[in-house]
């Protein structure tokens, strides 16, 4: 019940940052379409996320939790404040070196390519956005510091400074400059890096007040015995997030290769599919990590598993409708969200194919952010990275064989199916290692309700499909559209109620007891 709740505190306030993306997205489908230099722009953005996914809440983030944590309860709060400052000016140094490197690639590639290359475009965005690399990941180890002390809304809140800045952008300052050249996409950029110094600068209160502050320490790092065992169980985890993000950022190339629109088209539909992911399988994974450490703390290998199966089970029932409705209205949500200006039916076509294909992994994608937390709380970095490794490489070679063998308007579903593809056979693979290692969950409840939940969702799902087909020729697309999506969530909710009582009632008495406290 905990659990739940501060899943649901997680989960509204990411639901303030997906809507704002959203928001975001249909703004740059506006002014940019799925045009090469958007897809140049999202090339650009993934190098800063590969440095936030390495060294934020990704590998740093996981290595950093259990042991802030650790000294904090056996040293006191004057111990873990030393080490975090420590663990900020480390970080400053690294990645002030690699950005700065970075920078001088940028340089070198614009000499090696042609300057009529696609490849070029992305080069001065990269420039600007590069430094983002360092605020961000700063920004999220002081949402660690704020996650091990219970605090998530502050923390889930700070991409929403993101979204907003960038729509300021987009909003009050793209539609008065030239549509030629870099002026619109480059204010775009220099928004992103003001929104780093904003993103760290919003935590700060909310650090202070748990009782921490926000310096850096330059000193002491050789001497750190907590440095050193955070690098040695970095180590492992910043292969694996490397090799994944490496990965992301070769699939948009390879798209970017494939077709120029492909990029963008399918940054349009990473943002639909992350909506429903962010709200709750993020969430999970955002609460699950300090859960199970606790848990391994006290020796509580029963507890962790119990956790697991729960959370496997209400994200079943939540994500299935998600699934098969994303499937049946995929052209119709994609053109109410994004199509106007730039964004033509041609991007409406190739954008929905790509959210048909991505939408099955929404199960797969939320399940690994249950499981993969289990392996960082055991101080177990290296075994996710080995089985990342090799779907990774199965991952690379189907999206190549899209790539080479699909024809042009089909290779990116290729690359979206291959992508759900891999986080199953990842997942799959994890709950086998558990397995052999004498944790398991009870299998045959977990899949009573998955299959009962699916079965749901595809009743619900043949419905919605009807439904807007026959109301769309008597009313207009943003009506009909919300209203086959809410007879839809009520059928599917009628539907699991009756087929999934208990998982409904435990996922619903949680809801209603936090709203209690909350009025009390």
């Amino acid at each position: 019940m905990k659990l739940l709740g501060k899943v649901g505190i997680v989960s509204v306030m990411t639901g303030f940052s997906r809507v704002f993306g959203l928001v975001r997205e249909m703004l740059m489908a506006h002014f940019f379409g799925t045009s090469t230099l958007q897809s140049a722009f999202v090339i650009a953005f993934r190098i800063p996320n590969l440095f936030r996914r390495l060294f934020g809440e990704g590998a740093l983030g996981a290595a950093f939790i259990p042991v802030f944590a650790d000294i904090e309860q056996t040293q006191g709060q004057a111990a873990a404040q030393r080490f975090f400052a420590r663990i900020l000016g480390l970080l400053v140094c690294i990645l002030g070196f690699l950005v700065g490197l970075g920078i001088l690639v940028t340089f070198g590639v614009e000499q090696v390519c042609e300057p009529t290359s696609r490849w070029v475009e992305a080069m001065p965005l990269m420039r600007i956005m590069l430094p983002y690399a360092l605020l961000i990941c700063v920004a999220a180890i002081v949402s660690a510091v704020l996650n091990v002390h219970d605090r998530f809304a502050i923390s889930s809140l700070t991409p929403v400074v993101l979204n907003i800045v960038w729509i300021i952008a987009l909003l009050g300052i793209c539609p008065f400059l030239p549509t030629e050249g870099y002026w619109r996409i480059g204010t775009i950029c220099w928004g992103i890096l003001l929104a780093g110094v904003v993103q760290i600068l919003f935590q700060l209160p909310e650090l202070k007040r748990i009782g921490f502050q926000f310096h850096l320490i330059f000193t002491g790092w050789r001497n750190s015995e907590a440095i050193r065992k955070v690098l040695l169980q970095m180590g492992p985890a910043s292969l694996g997030i490397a090799l994944a993000q490496i990965n992301i950022c070769v699939d948009g190339w390879l798209a970017f290769y494939g077709a120029s629109w492909a990029p963008a088209v399918l940054e349009y539909a990473d943002r639909i599919i992350y909506l429903p992911l962010g709200l709750f399988g993020t969430a999970f994974a955002t609460v699950l990590l300090p859960t199970y450490a606790r848990q391994v703390a006290a020796q509580q290998p029963e507890e962790i598993m119990a956790t697991l199966e729960s959370s496997l089970k209400t994200l079943a029932v939540i994500m299935a409708p998600m699934v098969l409705g994303l499937i049946a209205l995929a052209e119709p949500i994609v053109a109410l969200i994004y199509q106007r200006g730039a964004f033509t039916d041609e991007s409406v076509c190739w954008t929905a194919r790509a959210i048909i294909a991505y939408a099955p992994g929404l199960l797969a994608f939320s399940a690994a952010k249950t499981v993969i937390p289990i392996f960082y709380a055991f101080k177990d970095l290296k075994t996710p990275v080995y089985v990342a490794s090799w779907c990774i490489l199965g991952n690379f070679l189907m999206n190549l064989a899209s790539v080479l063998f699909l024809p042009e308007g089909w290779r990116h579903v290729g690359i979206a199916s291959s992508t759900c593809i891999n986080s199953l056979m990842n997942t799959i693979i994890l709950l086998w290692i558990l397995k052999a290692r004498q944790l398991t969950m009870q299998w045959m409840p977990f899949t009573v309700v998955l299959l009962k939940s699916l079965c749901a969702a595809t009743v619900m799902g043949v419905t919605v499909w009807a439904l807007y087909n026959l109301c769309i020729a008597y009313a207009p697309r943003w009506i009909v559209v919300p209203v086959v999506i809410g007879l839809g969530g009520m059928l599917y909710f009628g539907l699991i109620a009756a087929l999934a009582p208990t998982t409904v009632k435990t996922i619903l008495s949680d809801f209603i007891s936090r709203r209690r406290r909350k009025k009390k």
